[in-house]
């Protein structure tokens, strides 16, 4: 049912068609709305998942109630890969919440070691699919603790207008419905720091918003200012 699916996510497509259709007849499904929780971070991982529509937000939340948005994952995505071949109660290293309403798919963890240990090029591919998220983790964690809030914040926009982007005639609009707080989450600052940096880009008409997107007015000089901004 899922088959097609499949097909179109990167580390499957070395799959031959029958473990394929074998993984896809194992797939379970849950549908969520907006604000709904996939997983807690004190749940047990037993699962991997697959966004096959609507966004998610993978957060981490400390013992004060402060949230930091991790990752986000939109259709086609992968989640909680890092359930693999963990121990006995492993739990999940974060929370996963949907930013907007969708359907999502999962895997149990044991069906999908299973397919990893019988197919080295899908082994292959999930170890190249990890290592590019640990090294996408590896880069915001340094501009967390190393840049300014306005550096911080202009990267987050270029990042997300690069992931999660679309160009239109009235310049590249981001195709995620974040409030300011989200974005604070993002960006690991607070809701007032962040609202000033966006002020501020709006003032040289860098960026506008409507609604709840941001949209880039032009790519060109964005990525020019955002360049100057990281070397400074």
């Amino acid at each position: 049912m899922y088959a097609e699916f499949l097909r179109k996510i990167s580390i499957f497509k070395p799959l031959p068609d029958h473990i394929i259709e074998i993984l896809s007849a194992k797939i379970k499904t849950a549908q969520y709305q907006k604000g709904d929780f996939v997983f807690h971070e004190s749940d047990e991982a037993k699962a991997v998942f697959f966004v096959k529509s609507g966004a998610v937000k993978i957060k981490k939340i400390n013992a004060q109630g402060k949230e930091l948005i991790v990752c986000m994952k939109r259709s086609g995505d992968i989640f909680a890969e890092a359930s693999l071949f963990c121990e006995s109660g492993s739990i999940y290293p974060g929370t996963a919440q949907m930013l907007s309403s969708g359907e999502v798919l999962y895997l149990l963890t044991t069906d999908l070691e299973e397919a990893l240990s019988m197919n080295p090029e899908l082994s292959v591919e999930m170890i190249r699919f990890m290592s590019t998220q640990l090294r996408s983790f590896t880069s915001i964690l340094r501009d967390i603790a190393l840049l300014d809030v306005y550096g911080k914040t202009v990267k987050t926009i270029e990042r997300l207008a690069r992931e999660f982007g679309s160009k239109t005639e009235s310049g590249v609009v981001i195709e995620l419905p974040l409030s300011i707080q989200e974005l604070a989450n993002i960006v690991g600052s607070t809701r007032e720091s962040v609202s000033r940096v966006l002020s501020k880009l709006r003032e040289q008409d860098l960026i506008s918003i409507n609604e709840k997107n941001i949209i880039i007015n032009n790519w060109c000089d964005f990525c020019h200012m955002f360049a100057e901004t990281v070397e400074a």
